[in-house]
């Protein structure tokens, strides 16, 4: 059984002649430890089909499935990553973290929530910043504590949407680098679940196991596998012929 599923979901948005249909027919299915890569454009419903596996939105037709039962609003076993921050900006980095300890693992003793918010932030290499407030962090710094607080739902499925986009090219790898090292820490032998939407064909080629194309009329595109060895080095992939093939 998949993961998680959007079986024939649509969605739109306002009523009448205003109305919009931003997603149409959508299927898609991941498996348990995959890697997939959402690909698209600005405007082609990116957000909106995340959305769905997050539970923000229900889908207007069809069903958005987790684990074979119908998703009907946010859980802990879905961790959303947002392409803004969205930090306290008066609480430190273990503050920011901790808010979601304390809301997700409610019967861990205080410090038993308190380490466990510890080893996420240094997971993410967050270490050296426990104490700084968000106005302290730089861009890159603070989306690692939004990767560090999701994380510490211990979310079967991490749902990225576009969480790189507004950071610099060496912050983005850094974090790259990053994220594939979070997919690949094992949990008893089994990678954890991860969904990143972007609209940029490397990222996608460089993370994922398997790509899924979004058109701008909301309906899904190509979709193939990335066959490409790990760990995935930035500067040779530029000569593999696989990468250039895919990339193409």
């Amino acid at each position: 059984m998949a993961l998680l599923e959007l079986k024939n979901c649509s969605k739109g948005f306002g009523e009448g002649t205003a109305r919009e249909e931003v997603l149409k027919n959508i299927d898609i299915s991941v498996g348990d430890g995959e890697f997939l890569a959402i690909l698209g454009f600005s405007g082609t419903g990116k957000t909106t089909l995340i959305n769905l596996m997050a539970g923000l939105h229900k889908p207007d037709s069809g069903e958005a499935l987790f684990k074979g039962q119908p998703i009907d609003g946010p859980g802990p076993e879905r961790g959303l990553v947002f392409q803004s921050y969205s930090l306290m900006p008066w609480l430190t980095v273990t503050g920011n973290v901790m808010l979601t300890v304390d809301s997700v693992h409610k019967r861990k003793s205080k410090a038993e929530r308190r380490e466990l918010a510890q080893h996420f932030i240094q997971m993410v290499g967050l270490g050296h910043a426990v104490d700084r407030r968000p106005a302290e962090l730089s861009g890159g710094m603070r989306q690692r504590v939004s990767v560090a607080r999701a994380l510490a739902m211990d979310p079967e499925v991490l749902l990225l949407d576009e969480p790189l986009s507004a950071l610099d090219a060496l912050t983005r790898a850094n974090l790259q680098n990053e994220i594939e090292r979070i997919w690949e820490s094992t949990d008893g032998g089994q990678k954890k679940t991860v969904v990143l939407i972007t609209n940029d064909v490397d990222e996608a080629l460089l993370l994922a196991d398997r790509i899924i194309a979004l058109n701008p009329d909301g309906s899904l595109g190509a979709e193939f596998e990335v066959n490409l060895e790990r760990p995935r080095d930035r500067t040779a992939m530029n000569h593999n012929p696989i990468f250039k093939m895919l990339r193409g």
